[in-house]
């Protein structure tokens, strides 16, 4: 051990560690400066998450609450002995062991504190020792005699281990199966969110760091999942490290060690936890230097990324552009021979275990309440009925209950044996350990939203109390079905996405990746930094594959397979804390759809207490009666509103039809060429006011919904009860705007019959009988110019009696919207505006 701790002291693990990370630097400075970008751009456009949620998002728990805290007996590696520890687990997950409870109490420090990344949980001596062995290559080789010898003596029966690859492992021991049980689900949690508790924050220094792994693993030729992705940034990289490092350590180091294999085990496992120390010490201080220097450079490029965002935007667009056309075609190909052929059948692989996993957890929460129910009913108890409900609320957090949920998801690593051979997936932890979390949370939000909607406190009526609980399961229930539908879903296509996108990761590599080089120059230099060639062709591809991983989940929605619903309705972003505000899904077959509350009812629950919010079954029986009467007032409102659209309709058509009869008057006194031209020209008049008329009658049909919907019912009773009919006006005012039409007429008759007199064709003749041409010419210019400028009087005179017209009609929407509502009133006021634009085009045009 002496000699090994040399070993160690020497510079192979400083000088291999001080060279991985000055070879993913790079990788991490680029990827910093563009995912700092991206987030820039995020806070400009303020993206938010477009899934929805129907169950309300528990808010974190308190930090350092206890998860699980017993005595227990702990295998103590220094002392080679069983000793009693105090054992307490928080909301941290990690492990801690004090000597005693009193040290605990008092606040002194562990004795030991465990981590658990990248662990496994054991309850089999044999399984340990197969595990191990795997992780001790043994170049001497081992007698039968050996093999056969307990790495570690147990005191007991029923054990538990924690093995880390690169860290002590942990033993503990236990009396009966139930305390076994009960911790080995404990540290089983510890373990699924110190692994991927990390990976799930969405700062964008974590998004530069996990690209930069991808990136400079895949410089080294490694594609795909790495199983050593667990824990925080400094594990990870210390991963990477011990990756190089281990061949290394193992080659200098195993052939010198010497005694009995179980002790030259012990002393290897100690050997690489202490190098892993070392390379945690030295990847910490190097990783904290490289942080610094990216977060100053990115303060230089904030002024540069927000005054040019659009700039950026279009460069990494046209590049995108580029790139595309290289990299589309053999995508796409690869895609359709390699990956589109399969997708399905991993997808119905995928679907079953992880849908019975969701559907277990809808099962544990359903037996939970009713069994609230059932004991309520037999004690009639109000305080044993609020304890029973806080121990719902910690149903999440009991590992031994949830624990069956859990497994019904490990089955995957059984029906996705053939993805070895195809694709070379031989890690698919990531996928069970993240669809487990998915599962607690959804539990966890779950019974929040329960505790929301009911609270024994404020139960007045204790006969109710049965029922009132039974309607907020139910409704708890259907929310659970669709955030459980959407939840898989994403999983799913991240599933599809990670098994799959290394195949095509691989076979473009060697033909399209040497070509990115060229399309740096499509860059300008001030974004050089911000827009990276690599991250758009990696985004090329993933978008690709993501739009084929979509079609085959959609067509499994379609189909209703394993109760997933469609994406196509419109719904709230959260849930709410009354039941009534609470809306679900109509495709499920467990669930019916709930109504939604009316404004006004919205606007009430404003002023309402906290007591009010909580569920009462008349609620929704005088909520449902309202809407019903909202209904017929709105029928009652769209049918007067109707009534003024087609009295406005009936005034343009007269005072268009008098105008068309006014020119044709005009024309008639015309020679046969102008009546010919002027035939033509009132027909394309005529198209004109008939397609004018008819975008006229759409928009006030499309404004009578716009009114069912808008008008409010004080305004809708005002509507029912007004006072005089409007018809009538409007018949008086039709009589104004007859007459004045008729008198405007009657003028121009008279300006055609002095047109007619001096007819410009005697003028004509004389020119010919002259015969002399100029003065022809003369002549005929003379009569143009004449005629051009009686056309003109013509449509000047039309201009102004159209004029007329329009505010003759705004009289008239003037007083049907006094005898209705102002927002009548400002659609005949808009109505209006559009006629007189439409005049004053025809005027223009003419």
């Amino acid at each position: 051990l002496i000699n090994c701790s040399k070993i160690l002291r020497n510079e192979t693990v400083c000088g291999k560690t001080e060279a991985v990370i000055k070879n993913f630097s790079p990788h991490y400075r680029r990827q910093y400066a563009v995912a700092f970008c991206k987030h820039v751009q995020d806070e400009l456009e303020q993206h938010r998450d477009s899934q929805s949620r129907f169950l309300k998002t528990k808010p974190p728990a308190e930090a350092g609450t206890v998860l699980y805290e017993a005595e227990l007996l702990h295998f103590a590696e220094d002392l080679k002995k069983w000793k009693d520890r105090y054992v307490v687990i928080k909301n941290d997950y990690t492990v801690d062991c004090f000597e005693t409870k009193e040290a605990y109490q008092k606040g002194a420090s562990p004795k030991y504190h465990v981590l658990p990344a990248g662990g496994k949980v054991l309850t089999s001596e044999e399984d340990y020792n197969l595990l191990s062995d795997k992780h001790f290559p043994d170049p001497v080789g081992s007698s039968e005699k050996d093999v056969a010898q307990a790495f570690v003596q147990l005191p007991r029966e029923f054990p538990v281990y924690l093995w880390q690859p690169f860290a002590r492992h942990s033993c503990y021991c236990f009396p009966e199966p139930e305390a076994q049980r009960q911790f080995s689900a404990v540290l089983g949690d510890c373990v699924r969110h110190s692994n991927h508790d990390f990976l799930k924050q969405t700062t964008y220094e974590v998004e530069a760091f996990l690209e930069a792994i991808q990136f400079f693993r895949q410089e080294k030729g490694h594609y795909g999942t790495w199983e050593m992705i667990t824990g925080n940034e400094k594990e990870i990289l210390s991963n990477l490290v011990m990756e190089e490092l281990l061949p290394n350590l193992q080659t200098m180091i195993l052939p010198k060690m010497k005694g009995k294999r179980n002790d030259r085990k012990r002393a290897w496992f100690g050997i690489v936890e202490e190098t892993y120390g070392l390379v945690q010490q030295q990847v910490a201080e190097g990783l904290s230097t490289l942080k610094d220097e990216c977060r100053d450079f990115a303060k230089t490029l904030e002024g540069t990324i927000r005054s040019d965002m659009d700039q950026i935007l279009n460069s990494k667009n046209f590049l995108a552009g580029k790139i595309k056309a290289t990299v589309s075609e053999p995508a796409q190909k690869c895609c359709t021979e390699n990956i589109q052929p399969f997708l399905t059948s991993i997808l119905e692989e995928l679907m079953g275990p992880v849908s019975s996993g969701f559907t277990e957890v809808r099962s544990l929460f359903d037996k939970e309440v009713n069994e609230i129910i059932q004991d309520f009913q037999k004690t009639n108890d109000i305080t044993k009925l609020k304890e029973n409900v806080d121990q719902l609320m910690n149903l999440p957090f009991n590992s031994v209950k949830m624990e069956p949920c859990y497994l019904k998801v490990n089955l995957l690593q059984e029906l996705l044996q053939d993805l070895k051979s195809r694709f070379k997936v031989y890690h698919i932890d990531f996928v069970i350990q993240r669809t487990q979390n998915f599962m607690q949370e959804l539990m966890e939000n779950a019974v929040y939203t329960f505790e929301q909607l009911f609270s024994p406190s404020r139960q007045a009526d204790s006969a109710k109390v049965a029922t009132t609980i039974e309607k907020v399961k139910l409704r708890v229930l259907k929310q659970y079905d669709y955030d459980s539908s959407t939840i898989r879903k994403k999983i799913f296509q991240e599933a599809l996405v990670q098994i799959t996108l290394p195949t095509m990761q691989k076979t473009l590599a060697s033909t399209c990746k040497p070509e990115l080089q060229k399309y740096e120059q499509y860059i300008f230099a001030d974004y050089t930094s911000v827009i990276q060639v690599e991250n758009v062709y990696e985004e090329i591809l993933y978008q690709t594959l993501l739009e084929e991983t979509l079609k085959v989940i959609k067509e499994a929605a379609i189909m209703k397979k394993h109760n997933l619903f469609e994406d196509n309705l419109n719904l709230p972003c959260e849930s709410v804390s009354s039941l009534t505000d609470l809306k679900t899904p109509s495709g499920s077959a467990q669930t019916t759809p709930a109504k939604k509350p009316s404004a006004a009812r919205a606007e009430m629950s404003d002023t309402e207490t906290q007591s009010d919010e909580t569920l009462i079954v008349t609620e929704k029986i005088s909520w449902e009666k309202d809407a019903d009467d909202r209904k017929s007032s709105d029928k009652e409102a769209v049918a007067s509103v109707s009534t003024a659209g087609d009295q406005a309709s009936k005034t343009e058509e007269v005072v268009i039809t008098d105008i068309s009869e006014n020119q044709e008057s005009l024309s008639a006194t015309l020679t046969k060429q102008e009546v010919a031209e002027e035939k033509s020209a009132l027909e394309n008049e005529d198209t004109v006011r008939t397609e004018f008329v008819a975008n006229t009658e759409k928009e006030l049909k499309t404004q009578q919904v716009a009114v069912e919907e808008k008008v409010a019912p004080g305004t809708e009773s005002a509507v029912k009860h007004s006072g005089p009919s409007p018809k009538k006006e409007l018949k008086v005012h039709e009589g104004a705007v007859e007459e004045k039409v008729t008198s405007e007429k009657s003028k121009a008759q008279e300006e055609v019959a002095e047109i007619k007199l001096t007819s410009p064709h005697d003028n004509v003749a004389e020119a010919e009988i002259l015969g002399n041409a100029e003065e022809k010419i003369k002549v005929e210019k003379e009569m143009m110019e004449k005629l051009s400028q009686n056309i003109k009087d013509k449509q000047v005179f039309f201009f102004f009696f159209s004029l007329i017209a329009i505010f003759k009609m705004g009289k008239i929407w003037e007083q049907v919207s006094q005898s209705h509502s102002a927002l009548l009133g400002y659609l005949a006021f808009q109505s209006t505006l559009q006629l007189f634009y439409f005049v004053l085009l025809y005027g223009r045009e003419r």
